[in-house]
């Protein structure tokens, strides 16, 4: 198949340092030149591929400085419109910019859902433009949204086995936090569990400016106890020996959360991982398995004993049963060809419908600060 792959600007692809929808887009483009697939990957100019790269900004606009992506996402959906003719399948990343610019060739189109879809904000795109094929990362993600979006799968992330190799012991002892410092990740609660279970924790993790706030006030008086140690945020190959060598994950979240990439990072070192029972997190975590869920903090607590006899063997074995860039691509391809043989049949293209406003959402509290281009996972 010819394949065109839409991919976030914001960062390069794989990103050189945290961005989780762009390491997914690198693996699936990645994954589908080995099966033999000719891949376009539309991105910033400074990705690395093995596929066609089509340049769409001169580096990832975040480093570069950029406060609002859309003007140049915007500039790349107008140059992937006048080359559609190119591909059988245009695979968007990046959340719903492409929706009315596309809607004409949605026969053609699919659209992985990375982010939350719980944020009144872009409902009207989503009632409104119900034709385009959605994929979602878990079940758990597809609840809030209308129930006529056109839905043709769920995939779940995949990664290769040889990104986070297997480490057959913990060699560190320590608790491991990692991804972003925000409300919902709650750190506070890894902290928490550390210092009531006497066990060390390295916390490896960005702060943003949307979350620095939270940062001053909540997470940097904390980190001072002899317990806790915050590196910051690291790259792909330091991420290796901080997930191998850990106790376990801790994943202590307060939010859907879509899927949790650094689960299936953490077991494919064979390192357990211990979860508060939320968003896609039972779809991942295989309780027992691939790790502990958590109702509360004093489960939390205990799981941190339970995971010291675990085996790290079985952590893997959960692993590479589900979560392997070739498992997601096999469900991915399928995909693609579903839409194909579908081509040759009357496309459901709903005229745009009238959008009328739900007072009750747009007037509701919980309303995320979330870019429009760039939703984080």
């Amino acid at each position: 198949m010819r394949i065109a792959q839409i991919a976030p600007l914001s960062e390069a692809v794989p990103p050189k340092f945290y961005g989780g929808t762009e390491r997914v887009v690198s693996w699936i483009t990645e994954e589908l030149v080995r099966q033999g697939h000719d891949v376009t990957l539309f991105a910033s100019g400074d990705s690395q591929t093995s596929a066609k790269l089509a340049a769409c900004t001169p580096e990832g606009l975040r480093l570069l400085g950029y406060r609002d992506h859309t003007a140049s996402h915007l500039a790349m959906l107008h140059q992937v419109h006048r080359r559609a003719h190119e591909f059988d399948i245009l695979h968007f990343h990046i959340d719903l910019l492409q929706y009315p610019m596309f809607e004409d060739l949605n026969h053609k189109c699919v659209t992985t859902m990375h982010g939350r879809l719980d944020v009144p904000d872009f409902m009207p795109v989503y009632r409104t433009f119900t034709g385009m094929p959605l994929v979602s990362i878990s079940d758990n993600q597809r609840l809030p949204m209308p129930p006529d979006v056109n839905w043709i799968s769920t995939i779940h992330h995949g990664l290769p086995k040889e990104n986070c190799p297997y480490y057959p012991e913990s060699k560190g002892g320590y608790l491991a936090f990692l991804g972003r410092i925000s409300p919902e990740k709650r750190p506070d609660r890894a902290i928490e569990m550390a210092i009531r279970s006497g066990t060390p924790l390295k916390i490896a993790a960005k702060v943003d400016k949307a979350d620095q706030e939270y940062w001053d006030e909540v997470i940097e008086p904390m980190i001072h106890h002899p317990l806790v140690e915050y590196i910051g945020e690291i790259n792909e190959e330091q991420k290796k020996d901080f997930l191998g060598n850990a106790l376990a994950l801790a994943f202590p979240i307060d939010w859907p959360e879509p899927f949790g990439l650094v689960m299936i990072e953490a077991m494919s070192a064979g390192t357990p991982v211990i979860a508060f029972r939320n968003g896609s997190v039972p779809e991942v975590i295989k309780d027992g398995v691939g790790g502990v869920l958590c109702d509360s903090m004093d489960d939390a607590v205990a799981a941190v004993a339970k995971v010291k006899t675990m085996s790290r063997a079985g952590v893997r074995q959960h692993f590479e049963t589900a979560f392997t860039a070739e498992c997601m691509v096999k469900k991915y391809v399928a995909a693609y060809e579903q839409l194909i043989a579908r081509q040759g049949e009357v496309i459901r293209m709903p005229k745009a419908a009238a959008f009328t406003p739900n007072l009750g959402e747009l007037n509701g509290t919980a309303r995320p600060g979330i870019s429009v281009a760039a939703m984080p996972v």
